[in-house]
């Protein structure tokens, strides 16, 4: 908190301060590093791709979160990911052409966003010479931590998981790639509350986004955002609000452009809870949460976190990826939206899976957490807050194939598999099924049912 003002060695292992509790920023003495004129500079980068540290879309602006000595960098290839413009989409969400952009982050090595703040915070580990590294999670992070483990050899990856709350897509990642997994009964709140106990007990590097150099390497996908845009800033950032790090990171990198002249104003943020998980829309646009210049008044936090304790409630959704009731950026996020004037909603898992359709449609397939940020800005569209000509970018966080199962259901002519895994989620219909034909195995059948569908 502003009012604490301790200060830690970049050099130890520590996610919280020893005198307030409150979870550590990384904070840079920018008078003292080479900070580059303009951002344009970074694009001579451009012309050096056989240098792996040019070639990751992280390191590439590593002038920007030089925490670590070049020689100390972990990467795989990270954040070669692209903000691509659709058109179906935009009519979807109700944009004007051109002005709706995906910035599709599920082309990361292990198939989500989450490598931006790995590579960072493996990288921290691997400069104190860590040799195991944990974390809880719904399945992208740990597929990404065991994937970095896996290709570095550095360290082993010790990951936890709530039972029954992980798609096998993501499960399956992080078996291949040789991680410890330990199954607890509970959800991703407990799984976070132990891996953080044992980590401390254990000395264990723990790489949730309670490490603050996760939040280093996931600033850069802003970065990468206004690269994309010839360095200019989008009017909106629409980004799905699970532990809330990546808002919380985005805010710090649009912060930090602002302080130091390398942009001349900040863009708008828009964060977007599932509604079976719904604690940040529930205390900041209902009850008043505010960062208030760094005075919140967390006794509304207090209240509701004993309110859904007494009432025994569990996040439930299927975005799986922010299935989260109690996010650990909490306060770096409101302090984010204050930071840019920010707003929060909550959509349906009928509306996350409708835009995941559209966005399938237009050929960047999701996980459906990543289509919250889509149908989100339809929302506020409909709203009238985001007016038809601003321009948006819409961050999808994780690849198709994270959860193919809830993509099977949807699209599925089966009634009972649909009810089975969406039925009962208050999924009532796939408006926009591209479901498969029946047809006998019979040749003029099959010609006669394409020429019927085509």
């Amino acid at each position: 908190m502003p009012g604490c003002g301790a200060t830690y060695d970049v050099g130890e292992v520590r996610t919280s301060c020893d005198a307030c509790g409150s979870l550590l920023d990384i904070v840079y003495q920018w008078d003292q590093v080479a900070v580059p004129k303009s951002l344009r500079e970074f694009e001579a980068k451009w012309t050096r791709r056989n240098d792996p540290l040019c070639r990751s879309g992280v390191w590439r602006f590593h002038e920007l979160l030089p925490f670590a000595t070049p020689d100390k960098v972990v990467t795989i290839g990270e954040g070669q990911t692209p903000l691509m413009s659709s058109d179906g989409v935009a009519s979807y969400v109700g944009m004007k052409p051109g002005q709706l952009l995906l910035e599709y982050e599920g082309m990361n090595p292990s198939g989500s966003f989450k490598d931006n703040g790995m590579t960072a915070a493996f990288t921290h580990a691997h400069t104190i010479g860590a040799k195991r590294a944990a974390c809880a999670s719904t399945g992208n992070t740990s597929a990404s931590l065991a994937l970095y483990c896996c290709v570095s050899k550095l360290m082993q990856a010790v990951i936890f998981i709530g039972s029954g709350k992980i798609s096998y897509g993501k499960l399956s990642q992080a078996l291949d790639y040789g991680a410890l997994t330990i199954q607890i009964a509970g959800d991703f709140d407990d799984a976070m509350q132990r891996v953080r106990e044992v980590s401390s007990r254990m000395g264990i590097y723990l790489v949730n986004s309670v490490n603050p150099f996760r939040l280093e390497g996931q600033k850069t996908i802003m970065l990468r955002v206004i690269e994309s845009l010839d360095w200019e800033v989008p009017d909106w950032i629409v980004v799905p609000g699970g532990n809330l790090g990546n808002s919380s990171a985005f805010a710090k990198a649009f912060h930090e452009l602002k302080e130091l002249g390398l942009i001349d104003r900040i863009p708008r943020l828009a964060i977007i809870n599932a509604q079976g998980a719904d604690t940040l829309y529930e205390l900041y646009e209902k009850r008043g949460l505010r960062w208030n210049s760094g005075a919140p008044n967390s006794d509304v936090m207090d209240t509701y976190y004993a309110e859904l304790d007494a009432a025994h409630l569990r996040a439930d959704t299927i975005a799986s990826a922010i299935e989260i009731n109690r996010p650990v950026n909490l306060f770096k996020c409101i302090r984010g939206l204050e930071c840019m004037d920010g707003v929060v909603r909550e959509v349906t898992d009928q509306q996350i899976l409708d835009a995941k359709a559209q966005v399938g449609a237009s050929g960047l397939g999701c996980e459906p957490a990543s289509a919250a940020s889509v149908a989100g800005a339809k929302l506020l569209r409909e709203e009238g807050v985001i007016d038809p000509g601003e321009r948006v970018v819409c961050i999808l966080t994780g690849h198709q194939l994270k959860d193919p199962t809830a993509t099977v259901a949807y699209h599925t002519s089966d009634q009972k598999e649909f009810d089975r895994v969406l039925g009962s989620r208050g999924v009532s219909r796939a408006a926009f099924a591209n479901r498969a034909v029946q047809v006998d195995n019979d040749l003029d059948a099959i010609v006669q049912a394409i020429q019927l569908n085509s």
